[in-house]
């Protein structure tokens, strides 16, 4: 399961600014994002990771992703970093 990525990972970036920016950087292997976010939030994200080639996993809850990220409220979007 995609959580379980977030979980072992040693280097993760929570939110949607950060993910981009790290995506642009260059230090990203794997996105992962909530299907239950809004379009309009996701959709830049997306459009970044097929850019520079960064698999994107969809996940089924912004809840559950931030619980995967450590913290209490829902998350967006993840990113796993090299």
């Amino acid at each position: 399961m995609p959580y379980k990525k977030v979980l072992q990972a040693e280097n993760v970036i929570i939110g949607t600014k950060q993910t981009v920016r790290a995506l642009k950087s260059g230090h990203v292997l794997e996105v992962l994002l909530a299907s239950d976010a809004e379009p309009r939030i996701i959709h830049p994200i997306i459009q970044v990771a097929e850019e520079v080639n960064v698999p994107i996993t969809m996940v089924d809850s912004m809840r559950e992703l931030g619980k995967a990220c450590g913290i209490d409220v829902g998350a967006t979007a993840a990113a796993i970093l090299i």
